[in-house]
């Protein structure tokens, strides 16, 4: 169940943002296209969709890691790419990022040590008498201990790898963390306790996240609010617990009719979504509904026009043609 967040601290807010890449021949790949949203002080805002919807990339531009083609992201009210020397230090302090894959996104001539301590020491978090027992500290909360510290990350399998990265983030004491699919490469058997770890970390030190994935049952537990994005595009935008609940979007739908239940019964008694053909391609994709050649309720109007994002509901978005 969604916790009640007070909507009142915008942290971050991303308006009409959008990320092109410019590839061969003059085609240009929409990656975003004009997304929508805030994210709120203390929520986890879930964001999910099929590989290649550009969830990672908007985790991306918000850790300013590509600059943005069009739009505008503030981060407590300020343009994030206005920043001075001085605000730029503290917002990358501030804003940390967990990465899908762990084999490229640590230091393969660092040790441990130095890949989790860099942060404190360039922030003044730490010195070089008390180093040590702070990267230590820092490790056993994400499962790790004391002998990982000198080791290289090529001794690490890649669930410990995941662990690393996750107090690299944390080391420099943030109050934001972009977890890009931040427990894929886990063991399933640990998984949990990872997410716990990180709900925990967020209740105890008043951390918001934003938290992108494809495991839709992992959304649903550790998210407040979720965006389901398809092909660079926000196609639904609600709580969680109405949207697992009330799922409007012919995509949406789908995505959740695919969630794996343990119980025969009611696999038997649910009814299975199923949709043809392929995601067509983000380079210059059409101006109408991105989902319609497998959409199976398309109609002709969804042909024509891409639709609005609109709220049908108090707190619920639909980009629809056939939600009234």
């Amino acid at each position: 169940m969604s916790r009640q967040i007070a909507r009142n601290e915008p942290l971050f807010q991303a308006e009409d943002l959008c990320q092109y890449f410019h590839i061969a021949r003059g085609k240009i790949l929409k990656a975003v296209d004009h997304v929508n949203f805030t994210i709120y002080k203390g929520e986890t805002l879930g964001l999910m969709g099929e590989s290649g919807c550009g969830k990672s990339t908007t985790g991306r531009c918000l850790v300013k890691l590509y600059q943005p083609a069009a739009g505008r992201i503030t981060y407590k009210g300020k343009d994030i790419f206005s920043y001075n020397r001085e605000e730029e230090k503290q917002f990358r302090k501030n804003v940390q990022m967990i990465f899908q894959n762990p084999h490229s996104s640590l230091n393969p001539r660092m040790t441990v040590k130095d890949i989790v301590g860099a942060g404190m020491k360039l922030h003044g978090l730490a010195t070089d008498s008390d180093l040590d027992a702070k990267v230590e500290a820092m490790l056993r909360r994400v499962g790790l201990n004391r002998d990982h510290m000198s080791r290289f990350p090529h001794e690490f399998s890649g669930g410990q790898k995941q662990r690393i990265g996750i107090a690299r983030a944390l080391a420099v004491e943030p109050e934001f963390i972009i977890c890009d699919e931040p427990i894929s490469a886990l063991d399933v058997s640990i998984q949990a306790q990872v997410l716990n770890m990180l709900k925990e970390l967020q209740e105890e030190l008043g951390l918001t996240y934003l938290f992108i994935a494809h495991d839709l049952s992992v959304v649903k537990y550790i998210s407040d609010r979720v965006i389901v994005m398809y092909l660079g595009t926000m196609v639904e935008f609600a709580d969680a617990e109405e949207l697992y609940m009330n799922p409007l979007h012919p995509y949406t739908q789908v995505l959740l009719s695919s969630i794996p239940v343990a119980d025969p019964r009611l696999v038997r008694e649910r009814k299975r979504i199923m949709v043809k053909g392929e995601i067509p391609s983000p380079i210059n994709p059409p101006d109408c509904c991105r989902f319609v050649e497998r959409c199976p309720y398309a109609k002709e109007e969804c042909r024509k026009k891409l639709p609005e994002l609109r709220e049908v509901k108090k707190g619920h978005f639909v980009a629809c043609h056939m939600v009234g």
